[in-house]
Parts: C-alpha cells; sequence; structure tokens
C-alpha cells in the first residue's frame, strides 16, 4: 500500500450548478500544526464555507493540503489567512470563510478567523451549525 504526501496543490473541479448561490461547508476536525515558539503541535477544527462560483474544491486535495501543514511552524493568524488566501486563488469563490478553532495553548483557546468577498452582490445565507455532541 502506498502512503499519500501532503501537498500544497490544490485541485478543483466545474461547479455543477453556477447559476445558483449555495454554500458549501467542510468541517476538518484533525488539523495540526506546530508552534513557532515551541516546536509542539497545535491542534484545531478548520471549518471551511464558500458559494462557490466557477470552480468548486476537490476533498481529497484539500485534505492532503491540510495535511502539509503538520510540519510547519506558524502562528494561527498566519495559519487561517494563508489557508483562505491559498483556497481564493484556487476556486475564486463568490464567498468564503475559513475558522480555525484552536485546542488550548497556554490556557488560552483561539479562534480565528477570515472571510473573503468575492462577486459583489453576493450574499451568505445565515450559518447553520451542527449540533454539538
Amino acid at each position: 500500500m502506498s502512503k499519500k504526501q501532503s501537498s500544497k496543490e490544490l485541485e478543483v473541479f466545474t461547479n455543477p450548478n453556477p447559476d445558483r448561490d449555495y454554500e458549501i461547508n467542510m468541517e476538518c476536525p484533525e488539523f495540526t500544526c506546530l508552534c513557532p515558539k515551541t516546536g509542539q503541535p497545535d491542534f484545531a477544527t478548520i471549518d471551511i464555507t464558500y458559494i462557490p462560483d466557477k470552480l468548486c474544491i476537490e476533498l481529497k486535495s484539500l485534505k492532503l493540503y491540510l495535511w502539509s501543514y503538520r510540519d510547519e511552524g506558524a502562528f494561527h493568524e498566519k495559519v487561517i489567512n494563508e489557508i483562505l488566501d491559498d483556497l481564493v486563488k484556487a476556486c475564486r469563490p463568490r464567498y468564503m470563510q475559513v475558522v480555525g478553532e484552536f485546542n488550548v495553548r497556554g490556557g488560552i483557546y483561539t479562534t480565528v478567523s477570515a472571510e473573503h468577498y468575492g462577486k459583489s452582490g453576493t450574499k451568505r445565507k445565515s450559518k447553520t451549525k451542527r449540533p454539538s455532541s
């Protein structure tokens, strides 16, 4: 069995319904990166919500892209903004939000969110969250 390597390459596919505004939400509960100060692992849930335009993000490539952060040291704020920039560059959405809910570090939980507004007039619908377990 071959082991798949992480990759910074994001793949996309053609939006099957480009004439409609609809949201895609991807919850990634196993995100890890390294603390740039201590080198210790940071764990987070990354929540990506977007309204696609002509392209959608392919999920397996997203998984491999997120894995690429496992050996990188970066502040939470940098990671979330970089993920947003890379995803926007790949698929040029009408709207996108990336939220990182990082587990406790030094007694503090951190949540970082960043948004991109593409085409004017695109409004995000009210956010629906999954019920907590």
